[in-house]
């Protein structure tokens, strides 16, 4: 077996007009395929020798890893049912609807829309989490909520940052679930019906 370095078509450089080309579809395939980017990484690691320090950085202490823990599917799987049963969500989400119009997939819409809402104001209190109108210029300080505040743009630099409210978030205050028995099977979202 030949040694692909060996070959002389893999040791021809790219020219710079090849060069751009690839440049771009490396950048944009690196945030949209993780192993592409791992790839990437790792050769960057292979080619890149790491810098040597002058003196050995200090340990910082190590932080406790964050527990995790796991989510029963019961509870998803019993708003998945709610939303079946009162907006029909999964029939409209399993539905092909290449073949229908417009007027006819907006007019089904309509219906899940309401029957989503009824379930989300029957089973839960939501407030956004901002009050702020959307649009309207913001400034977070050091120390603000990363899980209920996500920066997106020319994120650089710390904070205090200052930019415009796109979304205003949304919380749950409250969850009023039904209670299941224990002989329940949370995995029938909708029984199957038979007309006798």
């Amino acid at each position: 077996m030949t040694d692909p370095k060996s070959n002389p078509v893999n040791n021809v450089k790219p020219s710079f007009f090849r060069r751009i080309p690839l440049a771009f579809g490396a950048f944009f395939r690196t945030f949209s395929d993780v192993d592409y980017a791992t790839r990437i990484d790792k050769l960057r690691q292979d080619i890149e020798p790491a810098p040597v320090p002058a003196k050995p950085p200090e340990e910082p202490p190590k932080a406790a890893p964050p527990s995790l823990k796991e989510a029963t599917p019961d509870a998803a799987l019993q708003l998945l049912s709610l939303l079946q049963r009162d907006a029909r969500l999964i029939d409209f989400a399993m539905e092909n609807v290449v073949s229908y119009s417009d007027t006819d997939i907006g007019a089904a819409a309509r219906i899940v829309h309401e029957g989503c809402r009824k379930v989300l104001n029957e089973h839960f209190t939501i407030k956004p989490i901002r009050e702020e109108s959307e649009g309207s210029s913001i400034t977070l300080n050091e120390g603000f909520d990363a899980a209920a505040t996500r920066l997106t743009g020319n994120v650089v630099g710390k904070a205090p940052f200052r930019g415009s409210l796109t979304h205003r978030g949304w919380r749950a205050s409250d969850t009023r679930l039904p209670k299941l028995t224990g002989s329940h099977d949370a995995s029938v979202l909708v029984p199957a019906e038979v007309e006798l």
